[in-house]
């Protein structure tokens, strides 16, 4: 994504503005070293705004704020609910501890973004670009949004990338739990996820290279694609009720009541069908090399 700024630009330096809308439609503004202290909505109703080297104390900053850059800012705890209602935002070297940042924006480009309380961020955004971004805490990442383009995330929050369409991951590590539930159209590349109940209720979500962590992974997935995977032993009960292609890179603890498609792996540790298999009930399951499947029928 490219930003466009005009050639001229009024420039404030070394300033301090607080209270109630101090910048308010303010328009081809430049910030430098500047400090928003407490108050709200500072540079609210504004178009082609650069903040460089800014802090951001008060809440509500960056509402209906079109075509803006964020350099190297940080916001405070009090900063929170930022950035709303905007678009055409590139943010890079800047970090955020405030909650609740990113809600209904579209057009996005971040790149080496801390966001120290993730919660409810990235909330029904769309055209999302990322580059080396850390979350931490909170719950439900990235919720409702859409068309987004990851490379190189850490996560510890809870709940990420749920009901979230048209997604792709690379290097990620992710460390939570229900996460990407009521996805559709995500792929993720050369990943850890790390979590409990990994991908249920999912549609077309594809897995490659990644190395999967946690109890009952991949249930109820619609469409599900896994290109030479691995698996920790806690992942037992994996894919029950799930369509699925699976190419697994050595073992996996337990398969659980598979609908349909196929499974391979170079080891199994058993595989769990009771009468509450959905039907067709017709997935192959296969050892790579050959060889006898222990199937514990109930």
């Amino acid at each position: 994504m490219v930003v466009y700024f005009k050639i001229y630009m009024e420039i404030i330096k070394n300033k301090e503005f607080g209270g109630e809308r101090p910048l308010f439609e303010s328009h081809d503004l430049r910030l430098e070293n500047v400090v928003i202290r407490a108050g709200e909505s500072a540079i609210k109703e504004c178009s082609d705004i650069e903040a460089i080297n800014c802090t951001f104390e008060g809440n509500y900053p960056f509402w209906h704020v079109h075509r803006f850059l964020i350099d190297r800012c940080y916001f405070d705890v009090g900063g929170r609910s930022a950035l709303w209602y905007s678009d055409h935002l590139k943010m890079k070297d800047t970090v955020i501890d405030a909650p609740k940042m990113f809600r209904e924006m579209s057009v996005l480009d971040l790149e080496n973004v801390v966001i120290n309380d993730a919660d409810e961020v990235f909330w029904r955004c769309k055209d999302i670009k990322i580059k080396n971004l850390k979350l931490h805490g909170g719950t439900y990442p990235f919720m409702f949004s859409e068309n987004i383009e990851v490379d190189g995330l850490e996560s510890d929050s809870k709940y990420v990338f749920q009901y979230v369409k048209n997604v792709v991951i690379r290097n990620a590590k992710i460390t939570t739990k229900d996460a990407f539930w009521e996805v559709e159209n995500v792929t993720i590349y050369d990943s850890e996820l790390n979590g409990e109940y990994l991908g249920w209720h999912s549609k077309n979500l594809k897995l490659v290279n990644c190395h999967i962590t946690g109890e009952q992974p991949l249930c109820y997935a619609d469409n599900l694609v896994l290109e030479n995977c691995t698996f920790g032993p806690d992942c037992d009960r994996a894919f029950e009720y799930s369509t699925l292609n699976a190419q697994i890179k050595g073992g996996i603890t337990n398969i659980k009541n598979p609908t349909s498609g196929l499974i391979v792996a170079d080891e199994i540790g058993s595989v769990t069908i009771d009468k509450n298999i959905k039907a067709p009930a017709d997935c192959k399951i296969e050892l790579r090399n050959g060889g006898e499947i222990n199937y514990e029928r109930e």
